[in-house]
């Protein structure tokens, strides 16, 4: 695989940034395979590309959005179906997971009669007067502690407010479809899951009891990358998932999850180029021609601590890879085990970076970014 990612930097210049799609496709189809009574709705924000949601499209996955735009990408694949056959595809596949969401994306959307998660009552009535024929599915405050990415404090209604938001939703006439959560992205703490499962089917049998006719879970993302040995299993998780569906849901709940980074983190490399080298402080500092301004932009917004690996081969030190920019922020890691001997010309490459990167890049400096090819695309 080096010598192909090299001929391939070669070929386009750096930086280059590498998706392979036949990872994304055995990424879904593991998913599926673990966890066969969930329907599994791609977040498009992981990262957007219409390449990959066109694969994933053709795989068979539901989609995940959270704004107007993202929605539009995933419409792109259905707007040659009959109106019937459309309305019913973003109704069964099709959620936005935002749980805030602005008065003219709700106008929009009210003609499809979209499936949306609320988690405050000032956005029920905004549904309620903007998009009255969305299905509900209230969000809830989980435990998310040891998550790279925390969200609980953000999103998700008390579980001491949740009953009232429904019977407002019911109040109001609007129709509840189910209950969601989301216990933090790359989440390596699997209690959490089972804390949320626990709390949610409790909530849903009260429901039930009371006469909301709560049909589906949605257990979000989170789901565990491979970035090193020491992350569990996803096979692990999902084992521990599958026996608490069975404890604690009747067979009639539907179940969905939201994973992203897990399709699409392992699915791409980038190749970066060494554009100069000082030593600094008495560490060596290499500066590349990608940052975090960029492809590497993960590592500020998503906590991802990154990879760096050398084609050419020498004695090794701690070394600092900084990008391109003028900003002293633009620092990607001080701490990468590197070759001493690299020069300018000399290319790295980092692995696992599909998530959370292209997704948020910026101009910033007038730089355009990586350049993305992929491979092994149908």
């Amino acid at each position: 695989m080096r010598q192909t990612i090299f001929k391939l930097a070669e070929k386009y210049g750096t930086p280059l940034f590498i998706l392979d799609h036949e990872r994304i496709r055995e990424n879904y189809r593991l998913f599926k395979k673990h966890l066969p009574r969930v329907q599994c709705y791609y977040a498009v924000k992981a990262n957007s590309n219409p390449e990959i949601i066109k694969t994933l499209f053709n795989e068979g996955s539901s989609f995940d959005v959270a704004s107007y735009n993202e929605f539009m990408q995933v419409h792109e694949y259905i707007k040659h179906f009959e109106e019937d056959e459309k309305h019913f595809y973003i109704w069964d596949k099709i959620i936005f997971s935002n749980t805030i969401k602005d008065r003219e994306t709700l106008r929009k959307i009210k003609k499809y009669k979209p499936l949306v998660t609320y988690d405050n009552l000032d956005e029920l009535k905004k549904i309620k007067d903007h998009c009255s024929t969305a299905g509900l599915v209230l969000r809830l405050k989980v435990p998310d502690t040891g998550s790279q990415v925390e969200m609980s404090s953000k999103f998700g209604a008390e579980p001491a407010e949740a009953y009232e938001l429904l019977h407002h939703a019911a109040e109001l006439g609007l129709d509840i479809e189910g209950l969601s959560f989301h216990v933090g992205s790359q989440c390596t703490n699997f209690d959490n899951y089972t804390r949320a499962l626990e709390l949610t089917s409790e909530l849903l049998h009260e429901a039930r009891a009371k006469g909301h006719t709560v049909k589906l879970i949605d257990i979000g993302g989170g789901f565990p990358v491979p970035y090193d040995a020491q992350v569990p299993r996803f096979e692990k998780l999902a084992d521990v998932l599958n026996t608490d569906f069975k404890r604690l849901f009747p067979d009639d709940i539907e179940i969905l999850a939201e994973p992203g980074r897990f399709m699409v983190a392992t699915a791409a490399m980038l190749v970066t180029e060494i554009i100069g080298k000082a030593r600094r402080d008495g560490k060596i500092f290499y500066h590349i021609n990608d940052g975090v301004y960029h492809t590497f932009s993960g590592v500020v917004f998503d906590h991802w601590i990154p990879n760096f690996h050398s084609f050419k081969q020498g004695k090794r030190e701690v070394c600092a890879v900084v990008g391109p920019t003028c900003d002293s922020f633009d620092k990607i890691t001080l701490s990468a085990q590197l070759p001493r001997n690299l020069e300018i010309g000399d290319r790295l490459y980092t692995e696992n970076i599909g998530a959370y990167s292209t997704a948020s890049t910026t101009h910033f400096n007038g730089f355009d970014g990586a350049k993305i090819i992929h491979i092994h695309n149908k």
